[in-house]
């Protein structure tokens, strides 16, 4: 009889490890930047004159809450996701800043030229280095940076209308008034 309840306990708990991992949404993937300064980069601004040695760095950005958008022109859901931003960022005081993620800059161009440009710059990480800092797991990934440069919320896969009104709207009015703690 023993015997019998070794393998039945050992089913058992296979059965509820695999049960509570079924309950678990695999979109949601941690960060673990959360709560900590945003990476430490400086690279070129896609649309700068050739020659010109126009950069950014997010200390550029201290003092103001500021989004950033990891895309490619490649990226299918970028597709679906870009029309949300173009809206947003027409209407919205916060800066959405575009991370250019290994693409071609004559592409990316080519693409916001047919699109719509929502960013306020967009920088060109045409290794991905800058992408493998933050975490991006793929494109597109969102990034909400507060005005002390914490990142305060990452977003996996495209923004939508849903994702805007119910996460990120909400959080942005929290940084707006100061509250840090979001």
């Amino acid at each position: 009889m023993t015997r019998f309840l070794m393998p039945l306990a050992i089913f058992l708990t296979i059965v509820v490890t695999l049960g509570a991992g079924l309950r678990h949404d695999p979109r949601e993937l941690p960060s673990a930047l959360i709560g900590k300064s945003a990476p430490k980069f400086s690279l070129p601004v896609l649309t700068a004159e050739p020659g010109a040695r126009q950069t950014v760095k997010p200390q550029d950005l201290l003092g103001k809450v500021w989004i950033l958008n990891v895309w490619a022109s490649w990226c299918a859901a970028c597709r679906t996701e870009h029309p949300v931003l173009v809206d947003f960022a027409s209407r919205s005081e916060v800066p959405v800043y575009g991370l250019n993620y290994k693409d071609s800059p004559a592409a990316a161009l080519q693409w916001l030229a047919q699109m719509g440009d929502p960013y306020v710059q967009s920088l060109v990480d045409a290794d991905g280095r800058v992408g493998i800092d933050f975490g991006v797991y793929g494109v597109p990934e969102t990034y909400i940076i507060d005005a002390r440069g914490v990142v305060r919320y990452r977003q996996v896969g495209p923004v939508t209308p849903e994702v805007l009104e119910r996460q990120i709207q909400p959080l942005l009015r929290q940084l707006a008034q100061g509250d840090n703690r979001a």
